[in-house]
């Protein structure tokens, strides 16, 4: 694997002067760095893997406290947990201001990149700036989408100390016109040029193949337009999903732009989930997502073993809370176990249960089932909800930095582009034939986890989740939930997948029941945004408050531009 060390580059220019050939043979520095073999390829590593993998303080509280979780992959709450899974669902301003502070301080390390690879930059290169423009979309549109008007139009501009926040409408617009741009810059070109000026192994994501990054600003603008689709003012979406069709676009498993973890650099470089699993022990430990768990099981999807474990089970005792201490937890403890219990039945779990009247002992097979925690459960459930109970990711997801194989980072996959091409002709708007475009996204996304070949076949062949049958809208929820579970370990894209769809409906519909589930700020509804991070509002007020003046109030329930 690559190592993600920055090379800060010293360039060093000698002034004339009348210095004798001997003085200027012994001062030469053998280790100097010429103008010739000075680049700017040197500046794309660090923003590249900071997009994907930052350091392990915004890994945690950005990548899994927020993302993961609002995309139903993951779940907290277990009795042991440091949280309960109302976690942010109710604003946290520390956890969001991680969030939100990662995200806003990213772009002056792309500005870097872009300004040295600018028409007049020390660096000149309009190929590698074409590379700079597509990150600056895959940035921006994960920023976006995370909390809705943000800055873009000023965001680079150094001069701006107060950048003004743009609506979704000119950001989607903004970007999809950069990357045209980079298309065009790029046309026909394999390398951003010979020698020092090839982006080469620099390039973590393609190796410097722009053919590749052709590809991949195509399926790019292809997902934004189609999640502009019907968005009010959105009327450039039609004409960009059919300009995205034809165009090249992510085809085939070596066009997955996936990021290799790197060996060398420590997790406050850059980080992976197993980083936070096993540093604090039990306390950080999360557990997976019921709605990811049941479709897996529930329709023979062979990525179940590659993304979870069995629950541990054992023997569990479940206590009911003393009446004179907790009135309200010994009344409701029948109900709360039944809900674990019902949990267990449907995932066709066998099991004992034992009633004690202070205790219930419930035994399962220990690393036997797959059973996925139920999301948003209170704080009175955490006692009942024991790790036991659930399914822990892989440990290729969670193995700690330079000590194993990891999953890769998913910056964007060939599986998704087929996914995309499927609901446009699923929409009308794209001609290919959808049932063969879905499979073959289904396909790509099982390759990434290297399942097998006759494992694919079958389930292509019998799983109904496979099968483009029923209405257009039944269609369209069958793509979008391969594209959830697609999805897993890049939690950004599948909560945006979610908010745009509808869909796993399980997660979309929200919670009800306050006995169980943590209603949180957004009253049980699916949290359809991040709240603005106390930094941009402390020192950029008047733009944060026009930006809410028109998207709505700074809550956690307040649709984005393109939410459905």
């Amino acid at each position: 694997m690559k190592s993600y060390r920055i090379l800060w580059i010293v360039l060093v220019f000698t002034l004339g002067g009348s210095c004798t050939s001997d003085f200027d043979e012994i001062n030469k520095n053998p280790t100097a760095v010429t103008a010739e073999e000075a680049s700017a390829k040197f500046f794309l590593t660090n923003p590249q893997f900071e997009l994907y993998a930052p350091n392990r303080f915004p890994y945690w509280r950005a990548h899994l406290i927020h993302a993961d979780r609002f995309a139903g992959h993951v779940s907290f709450g277990f009795n042991g947990s440091w949280w309960t899974d109302e976690l942010c669902y109710t604003y946290n301003p520390g956890y969001t201001d991680a969030t939100w502070n990662w995200l806003q301080d990213y772009v002056s390390k792309l500005n870097l990149f872009l300004t040295f690879t600018e028409e007049g930059g020390d660096f000149e290169n309009e190929r590698m700036y074409a590379v700079g423009l597509i990150i600056k979309g895959l940035y921006f549109q994960m920023y976006t989408d995370a909390f809705g008007e943000i800055p873009y139009s000023e965001a680079l501009n150094i001069d701006i100390l107060l950048p003004k926040f743009d609506t979704q409408l000119e950001i989607y617009t903004g970007i999809i016109e950069e990357l045209d741009q980079a298309i065009a810059i790029i046309g026909d070109a394999t390398s951003t040029g010979d020698g020092v000026q090839d982006l080469g192994a620099n390039d973590i994501y393609f190796n410097g193949d722009l053919q590749k990054w052709k590809k991949l600003a195509n399926t790019l603008k292809l997902r934004m337009a189609l999640r502009a689709h019907g968005a009010p003012g959105a009327d450039f979406s039609n004409a960009a999903i059919t300009e995205a069709l034809g165009g090249p676009l992510l085809q085939d498993e070596a066009d997955n732009a996936l990021m290799v973890k790197d060996e060398e650099i420590s997790q406050w470089g850059s980080a992976a989930y197993g980083d936070v699993w096993h540093n604090f022990g039990r306390g950080s430990d999360w557990t997976l997502g019921q709605t990811l768990i049941d479709y897996l099981r529930d329709y023979d999807d062979p990525r179940l073993e590659k993304y979870a474990k069995p629950a541990p089970g054992g023997e569990i005792t479940l206590n009911r809370p003393v009446e004179g201490e907790d009135p309200d937890g010994f009344a409701k403890f029948p109900e709360r176990v039944a809900f674990i219990l019902e949990t267990l039945d449907d995932a066709s779990v066998t099991y004992i249960s034992q009633d004690y009247g202070d205790s219930v002992k419930v035994t399962i097979e220990e690393n036997e089932y797959y059973i996925g925690q139920p999301i948003r459960l209170n704080g009175e459930m955490y006692p009942l909800s024991r790790f036991e109970l659930w399914s822990t990711p892989q440990d290729i997801v969670i193995e700690p930095k330079n000590q194993g194989d990891i999953f890769p980072e998913i910056v964007m996959s060939t599986a998704e582009s087929y996914f995309l091409q499927a609901e446009a002709a699923v929409l009308g708007i794209g001609t290919g034939n959808a049932q063969e475009l879905l499979h073959n996204g289904i396909m790509y996304a099982m390759k990434i986890w290297e399942v097998d070949e006759g494992e694919i076949a079958e389930y292509l062949a019998n799983s109904d989740l496979a099968q483009l049958t029923g209405t257009q809208e039944e269609m369209i929820e069958k793509i979008s939930v391969q594209r959830w579970l697609a999805a897993f370990t890049d939690g950004f894209e599948a909560w945006s997948i979610v908010r745009k769809s509808g869909y796993p409906r399980e997660l979309a519909e929200g919670v009800t029941n306050l006995d169980i589930f943590g209603l949180g700020d957004t009253n049980g509804a699916y949290p359809q945004r991040m709240q603005y991070g106390n930094d941009a509002k402390n020192l950029n007020g008047d733009n944060v408050n026009q930006a809410i003046g028109r998207q709505g109030p700074d809550r956690l329930d307040v649709q984005l531009w393109w939410a459905r």
